[in-house]
């Protein structure tokens, strides 16, 4: 039983760092880091750059939260821990 909650959670551990990672990389990365490189580009009349710094990374994170939510009601499932 033991080694069957540490699995658990080692695997949502594994699943929270990607999508913190994916967060990271398009808040920061697309918002600060390749502002200049995306700002060529326009999407919907706008900097893409700009778009990712005002909105894209709202939506990426909301995103991920139901990525997130419906990762852990399958893992849930597969480890018998669900309502």
């Amino acid at each position: 039983m033991k080694s069957n909650l540490a699995r658990y959670w080692r695997k949502n551990l594994i699943l929270m760092v990607i999508l913190l990672t994916i967060w990271a990389i398009v808040s920061y990365g697309c918002s600060i880091l390749f502002v200049e490189q995306l700002n060529a580009f326009t999407m919907a009349g706008f900097p893409v750059g700009f778009w990712f710094a005002q909105q894209g990374a709202i939506y990426v994170f909301v995103i991920l939260v139901f990525v997130y939510f419906f990762a852990m009601e399958k893992m849930d499932k597969e480890f018998d821990v669900d309502e």
